[in-house]
C-alpha cells in the first residue's frame, strides 16, 4: 500500500532503503513539471512570449502558439531508460496533461480551442507510447489546471485526457493539485473539479490531502477509481512521523477500501531538501507498513 510518486533518486540503495514501492524520476532534471515537454513541441514560439492570467492570480509569461502543435521526437524516454536500468521495481513517469498545457500558452493560431487541446492530446499520446516501450509501468498525467479552470475543463479536458491515454496498457493516473507548497500556501479543503474525473479512462486519481487538510468527503464521489492519496505535506519543513502518516491513511480508509488506496506525497518534491525528502519518504513507507499490519490483524 505504500506507493507514491517521488523525486529523482540519488542511488539505487537510497531508493530501496526508503522502502518505496513505485518510483519515478526526472522532476529535478525537468525543472518544470510541464515546460520540458511542452516547449519541445512544434508550433510554439518561445522567443516572443506573451502573458496570460495565472493559475491562482496575476499574470504569467507564456509561449505563443503560432503553428500546429506536433511532437517532433521523444522527450522523456531517457528518464525512463535511466530509471529502468537502476531498479526492478515498478516505475512511473509523469507528463503534463493536454488541458493544462493548453492553458499555459497564448493561442494565436487555432480558431477552434478544442482542436488546440486535442492536438496537445495527440502529442502526449505519441510520447506515452514511446515511454511504455522504454519500460514505464505507470503513466501519470499532471493536470492541475482542471482545478484552476473548472468551467473550461468541463468543456475541454475529459475528451483530451482520454485521447492522450487512448490505447495505453497498464496503470494510468491523473494528478491534480493546488500548486507546489513552495508557492501556494493557503489551499482550500476541497476540489472544484474532482468527481468529473470518474468519466476519464485513467484508472487512478492522484490528489493532495495533507497540506490542505482535505475534507475527505471529496473522496466519496470517485466511484471505483484508485486514489493516490497525499499523506506527506510539502508545506511542512519537518518530516512526518510514521504514526502521523498512519493516522492520515486510516482516515482515508473510512472512504476508500485498501485495495483502491495508494498513499503518496501530496505533490512533487522539487523544492524539498534531499535529506528532508528522504526522511518524509521513509515515514511514508513506515506509516503504510503500520496500517498494512493492522489490516492483516498482526
Amino acid at each position: 500500500m505504500n506507493r507514491l510518486r517521488t523525486t529523482r533518486p540519488s542511488s539505487r540503495s537510497a531508493i530501496w532503503s526508503a522502502g518505496i514501492d513505485i518510483i519515478t524520476d526526472g522532476e529535478t532534471r525537468r525543472e518544470s513539471y510541464s515546460n520540458r515537454f511542452a516547449t519541445a513541441l512544434s508550433g510554439v514560439d518561445l522567443d516572443n512570449p506573451a502573458t496570460v492570467q495565472g493559475r491562482s492570480s496575476g499574470t504569467v509569461v507564456v509561449p505563443r502558439i503560432v503553428g500546429q502543435i506536433r511532437r517532433l521526437h521523444p522527450v522523456e524516454v531517457r528518464d525512463v531508460e535511466f530509471l529502468r536500468r537502476i531498479t526492478d521495481r515498478t516505475i512511473k513517469i509523469t507528463l503534463p496533461g493536454p488541458f493544462t498545457m493548453s492553458r499555459q500558452v497564448k493561442n494565436e493560431f487555432y480558431k477552434d480551442e478544442e482542436e488546440l487541446v486535442m492536438d496537445y492530446a495527440a502529442a502526449v499520446n505519441a510520447e506515452v507510447r514511446d515511454l511504455k516501450a522504454a519500460g514505464a509501468d505507470v503513466i501519470q498525467l499532471d493536470e492541475p489546471w482542471v482545478q484552476a479552470r473548472p468551467e473550461e475543463a468541463r468543456r475541454l479536458a475529459l475528451p483530451a485526457i482520454d485521447r492522450a491515454l487512448a490505447g495505453i496498457s497498464g496503470p494510468t493516473a491523473l494528478h491534480l493539485c493546488f500548486g507546489y507548497a513552495y508557492v501556494a500556501r493557503d489551499k482550500p479543503t476541497g476540489y472544484s473539479f474532482l468527481p468529473e474525473l470518474t468519466g476519464t479512462i485513467a484508472g487512478q486519481i492522484s490528489i493532495e490531502a495533507a497540506q490542505p487538510n482535505l475534507d475527505l468527503e471529496n473522496l466519496d464521489g470517485l466511484g471505483d477509481k484508485t486514489v493516490i492519496f497525499g499523506v506527506i505535506s510539502m508545506g511542512d519543513p519537518q518530516p512526518e512521523t510514521a504514526e502521523t502518516v498512519a493516522a492520515r491513511i486510516r482516515r482515508a480508509l473510512e472512504h476508500i477500501p485498501p485495495e483502491r488506496l495508494i498513499p503518496a506525497p501530496d505533490c512533487g518534491m522539487k523544492y524539498i531538501p534531499r535529506d528532508v525528502a528522504f526522511a518524509k519518504l521513509k515515514a511514508l513507507a513506515e506509516g503504510a507498513a503500520i496500517v498494512r499490519r493492522e489490516l492483516r490483524g498482526s
